[in-house]
């Protein structure tokens, strides 16, 4: 299987015919057709349904296309870390952040670091802390900023400093304003809106749980429509500046939540990723 079977296999996929898919590619139809079927047969499966007018991936077709995207991106990003090598610092950092790190912590920490390398680009990925590891392992971003914990076999790490967790409410909806500070119990009876990585450490206290989300994004979001109540990093707050959504800190019992900046063990970092992580270790953890 050659890289270029694999970008011949991809244009047919996406246009659906052969004619198409050969004449984005600037070649004719008789050799893309052979190339098709030499990698179907050198995988021993059918990758396409052909009709009069169009070709459909069947099931392991769109297996393959999922993976041949991967092995292109791959491809592309190991050519542009070769060429940033032989040129000097430069080309493209790759990261991936949970979502309130992007719209906190991430702003401050690029601006730090463009203005020392104003010569690197940025590609950035956000998603949970568990698609975040997916990008890591599947090499498509070098540094990931996720919620510990993490498996420490896989990922050297730096722990951020902690952070608490908060409740979030909407004015004249289930809290008091002026409660500033608050028990867990006092929750017992209120629809709660709480992220799934901490749902173990809310439900010991509360059993009223509304949602479950892998996204703090649709959990504030719910909470300013007077749904519920959110428990989220403080952090998280930030997302939705503007909005007169009512913060009070948890007394009891205490729930805390750190973030670490991690990436793939048994990996050579390119230079804008190492001079990046140096950044983060000069960060203050408390």
């Amino acid at each position: 299987m050659e890289i270029r079977q694999l970008k011949y296999f991809l244009a047919v996929a996406e246009e659906g015919q052969i004619t198409k898919a050969a004449e984005k590619l600037h070649i004719t139809q008789p050799p893309l057709s052979q190339q098709i079927i030499l990698l179907e047969n050198e995988l021993g499966v059918k990758l396409f349904q052909r009709t009069k007018k169009q070709i459909r991936l069947t099931e392991a077709g769109r297996s393959l296309q999922n993976r041949a995207e991967q092995m292109i991106e791959l491809l592309k990003t190991t050519v542009e870390e070769v060429q940033k090598t032989a040129e000097g610092l430069g080309g493209k950092l790759t990261l991936g952040t949970i979502t309130s790190s992007g719209r906190s912590l991430i702003p401050e920490s690029i601006q730090k670091f463009h203005a020392l390398y104003p010569d690197v680009t940025f590609d950035l990925r956000q998603g949970d802390s568990r698609r975040i590891q997916e990008l890591l392992d599947a090499g498509l971003i070098e540094i990931g900023i996720v919620r510990l914990p993490v498996d420490e076999s896989l990922y050297n790490s730096i722990a951020l400093p902690p952070e608490n967790m908060v409740v979030v409410s909407s004015p004249g909806a289930f809290l008091p304003q002026e409660l500033h500070e608050i028990d867990l119990s006092q929750l017992e009876n209120i629809p709660l809106l709480i992220h799934r990585r901490y749902a173990s450490k809310v439900t010991d206290y509360c059993r009223n749980i509304l949602c479950i989300s892998d996204d703090v994004t649709p959990l504030l979001l719910w909470t300013r429509f007077g749904l519920g109540v959110a428990i989220v990093p403080e952090s998280a707050v930030k997302l939705m500046q503007g909005s007169p959504l009512l913060v009070h800190k948890i007394t009891r019992p205490t729930l805390v939540t750190t973030g670490a900046v991690i990436w793939r063990k048994k990996h050579t970092l390119s230079s804008a990723a190492s001079h990046f992580i140096e950044l983060f270790k000069a960060l203050p953890v408390e």
